[in-house]
């Protein structure tokens, strides 16, 4: 009886991996390899199959349709494999991540999808933080943390999971005071509410929309979205808020000034350690956050 050849497992991952994030210095990084080291792998497996899985443009690679084919038939398996060896280990009877999250995120988008998560990992368990200062703690009392910040630091992996727009809202008498066209005499003797932790937005905000005259305006600093809400509601400011915030601003109270979209320089990233990746429960949470797409 012939003997069954098995296929190299790491080619595999790598493969994967690459194929997941689009990008294989991204890929590498994720696996602790250079991207040459990477690229052998893929290789490797090439031979092994017998058949082209990328074509290699320039500095990059992209799948080819066989590529694609052979990503969608193997990727079940391996997940199944991975689940299985998990469910088997005594040293995963039971994961733990200490992960820092911002209240608003947390209560908005990650918490009503955790419990898919429970069920494709149900050993792994999250200590949820919402202190601050999260990107300081990393490798300390957080494995990995969700922040809104303009760009992480380079020494950390970083996936960026949205990109926000800047709103203005306030009490429905002063957008009605104001009206639909943004105009810098209009909003003159008008209080701005800015978050302390977000204070580009404004910035951000009057540059978009043409109000640089706005430079000498009043601005008061909260550090709760929730209680810039609610001066906003009781006609104490016009509040910059972000995209999560405006969803939770559900009161009838307030209005959205305007209709232009403003990019905000603050995007939701998840980061950790690179070396953290090698941890299970990093990994886990890492892979499954990037594929919901919260």
């Amino acid at each position: 009886m012939a003997v069954r050849r098995y296929p190299p497992l790491r080619a595999l991952e790598a493969f994967s991996r690459t194929v997941r994030t689009g990008s294989v210095r991204a890929a590498a990084q994720q696996l602790g390899l250079s991207p040459s080291a990477l690229s052998r792998r893929i290789a490797a497996l090439e031979s092994f199959v017998g058949r082209r899985l990328f074509t290699r443009v320039r500095q990059s690679l992209e799948l080819t349709d066989e590529g694609r084919a052979f990503f969608e038939a193997i990727d079940p398996q391996l997940e199944a494999l991975s689940r299985t060896i998990e469910a088997h280990s005594d040293r995963a009877s039971l994961m733990r991540l200490r992960l820092g999250v911002l209240p608003l995120f947390g209560a908005q988008r990650l918490f009503p999808r955790l419990a898919e998560l429970r069920r494709r990992h149900p050993r792994l368990h999250i200590d949820i933080d919402t202190g601050h200062h999260p990107e300081a703690r990393l490798g300390d009392t957080l494995d990995a943390a969700i922040v809104l910040t303009p760009q992480p630091g380079a020494h950390l992996h970083a996936v960026r999971l949205d990109r926000n727009f800047v709103h203005a809202i306030c009490d429905r008498a002063t957008a009605e005071r104001i009206g639909p066209v943004p105009r810098a005499e209009a909003l003159e003797g008008c209080t701005f509410l800015v978050h302390t932790d977000l204070p580009a937005s404004f910035a951000a905000w009057k540059e978009a929309l043409g109000l640089g005259d706005l430079s000498e305006a009043v601005v008061d600093h909260y550090d709760s979205g929730q209680l810039m809400l609610e001066a906003a509601a009781q006609g104490l400011g016009i509040a910059i808020m972000h995209d999560d915030h405006l969803r939770r601003a559900s009161d009838p109270r307030l209005a959205s000034l305007f209709t232009e979209p403003v990019e905000s320089p603050y995007s939701y990233w998840f980061i950790c350690l690179p070396g953290a990746l090698a941890d299970r429960p990093v990994r886990l949470f890492h892979d499954w956050l990037v594929e919901a797409q919260l």
